[in-house]
């Protein structure tokens, strides 16, 4: 296997693991940041699949399989800045900064505070409660901790 190819398969790993690290650490320390779900509000992940389903089929997803489509938003999503980080770290190796760690603060802050905000699926940073801004950094400081785990962990495999 050449060493792109490597790269793009530690990279893969690395962002679904991540993701799935990320989940759990949600499901673990949410009500520690006093994320209860009592919200009626759905996840930004629901409505991205939403709006996706919208420009393709001009229709949002079905209720039953909302839940599902959040969960492929958040695996594929994970699954392509796995694979940008690993790009990244092969080109620049000082982009791997406290073993992934500013890479999580970096895609909370472009994608929580940025991205969702500016794409109407959520509110913006200012209309956010510190605890939720808290919830978001650390779930993903998780996810650059696990990403730069697996990555490196993949990478010592196939040498």
């Amino acid at each position: 296997m050449s060493s792109f190819a490597k790269t793009l398969v530690a990279g893969l790993a690395g962002g679904l693991a991540a993701s799935l690290a990320m989940n759990l650490f949600q499901s673990v320390a949410a009500s520690a940041f006093g994320q209860d779900g009592d919200s009626d509000d759905e996840p930004a992940t629901v409505k991205a699949a939403d709006s996706a389903k919208q420009l393709v089929a001009d229709a949002p997803v079905a209720d039953d399989h909302r839940k599902a489509a959040g969960n492929l938003v958040h695996y594929a999503t994970g699954a392509a800045l796995g694979v940008g980080y690993a790009l990244a770290a092969r080109r620049w190796p000082e982009s791997t900064a406290g073993f992934g760690l500013a890479y999580g603060i970096g895609v909370a802050t472009l994608l929580d505070d940025a991205a969702v905000p500016a794409l109407g699926w959520g509110p913006s940073p200012t209309e956010t409660p510190a605890s939720t801004h808290a919830y978001g950094l650390a779930s993903h400081a998780v996810f650059g901790l696990a990403l730069e785990g697996t990555r490196r962990g993949v990478l010592a495999a196939l040498a």
